[in-house]
């Protein structure tokens, strides 16, 4: 096996070129449409404008590599996908049924300390990424959050108890996290894991009154760090 045949096999100075220079036709392509829809960064954007970025994308692969492809319907087809989106965030503005359709909605996370069942049953992904950004507010528990919503865009917004409403809750921190068990060691104010329900538990075992969970951790009643 030779390493050039691998990497330089048909390539002269001339396609070298060529490539580069579609591709930065490309991607300054992909710039522009993206400016054009308003949007910042990735963390603003919604799945229906995930799926319109792929589209970008899928486009403008082969025109950047492969002198066979001409760059013509690539434009065509950027310029179909930025009226689409267009067209549909139009659509969005004037029927709020076709914008959760398109964009989907907001979900509450946590409500009044404590995990929301009714929209968990929507999420499609693992606890542990609300914790993690949790976490990255300074939380230590859901005592200390009044309400989280997970917005369209990915964002969880928060709303905090004031420091003298602070609740008991369940605590988010790995380690503390990670002692979850149907044993209940001693009398105390324990958390469900699954729903962050608190109960004062007296026997060596519980079953949760919210959502017949059997596992807990010690509830934990600290302040927010802001």
């Amino acid at each position: 096996m030779e390493w050039t045949q691998i990497f330089f096999k048909g390539v002269d100075l001339s396609l070298a070129v060529e490539v580069v220079a579609r591709t930065l036709i490309m991607f300054a392509l992909i710039l522009i449409v993206l400016r054009a829809t308003g949007k910042r960064g990735v963390r603003q954007l919604s799945l229906f404008e995930v799926a319109i970025i792929i589209g970008l994308g899928s486009a403008a692969g082969d025109p950047m590599f492969n002198p066979d492809e001409p760059i013509l319907p690539a434009i065509i087809v950027f310029i179909v996908i930025c009226a689409f989106y267009r067209l549909m965030t139009w659509l969005a503005s004037k029927s709020e049924k076709f914008e959760v359709l398109v964009e989907g909605k907001a979900l509450y996370i946590i409500e009044d300390g404590m995990f929301d069942l009714v929209d968990q049953k929507e999420l499609f992904f693992g606890k542990d990424e609300f914790l993690a950004e949790m976490r990255q507010q300074n939380v230590e528990h859901l005592g200390q959050i009044r309400t989280a919503v997970l917005e369209t865009n990915g964002n969880v917004s928060f709303i905090f108890f004031d420091e003298k409403e602070v609740k008991k809750g369940l605590p988010i921190w790995p380690k503390v996290y990670e002692k979850k068990s149907k044993l209940i060691p001693a009398p105390g104010t324990y958390a469900c894991t699954y729903c962050g329900n608190v109960e004062d538990i007296t026997t060596s075992s519980h079953i949760c009154r919210r959502c017949n969970c059997e596992e807990w951790v010690m509830a934990l009643d600290t302040k927010r760090c802001s």
